[in-house]
């Protein structure tokens, strides 16, 4: 195998991309009646190329297929005045796990941040989500934070 190479997304990924897309939703469960809608998926693929939105795609490509992705924003908050990076969606073929793709992928977003002029990188995952958790705890630091949510009918 290759060396893996992170970079932004491009319009042309979008058939790789959606096949690495529908297996991260499918891993966390958002599938038959919790899938997400279509119009989802095709808004947020254009919303990583729409200039004025603040949220940006990297995918991760070795031997010309893409095995990793990652969508990262970044927003103001009331603790600090640079902008925030959120790492909302981070996944990778189950066939390369262990390989330092989720690794490569998150210190790109790192990179990305700092050229931003972010000050923190911050996500989230499952607390079951225990693989994850292994290499989270050697590129970052747990908050201690429990996140609550509300779901709000439109």
């Amino acid at each position: 195998m290759s060396k893996v190479v992170v970079r932004a997304a491009s319009k042309e990924d979008f058939a790789k991309w959606s096949v690495l897309w529908e297996g991260y939703n499918q891993f966390y469960e958002r599938t038959g009646p919790n899938a997400l809608p279509e119009a989802v998926t095709l808004r947020t693929w254009e919303r990583f190329f729409d200039g004025y939105e603040p949220i940006h795609a990297l995918v991760a490509e070795q031997d010309g297929q893409l095995v990793g992705l990652a969508h990262y924003l970044y927003h103001r908050t009331t603790s600090r005045i640079e902008a925030s990076c959120y790492l909302n969606d981070l996944f990778t073929s189950p066939d390369v796990r262990g390989q330092g793709v989720g690794r490569a992928l998150i210190e790109a977003v790192y990179e990305q941040a700092k050229l931003a002029g972010s000050t923190v990188v911050y996500w989230q995952t499952h607390e079951t989500n225990e693989t994850a958790q292994k290499l989270y705890r050697q590129v970052a630091d747990r908050s201690g934070f429990i996140v609550y949510r509300k779901s709000l009918a439109l």
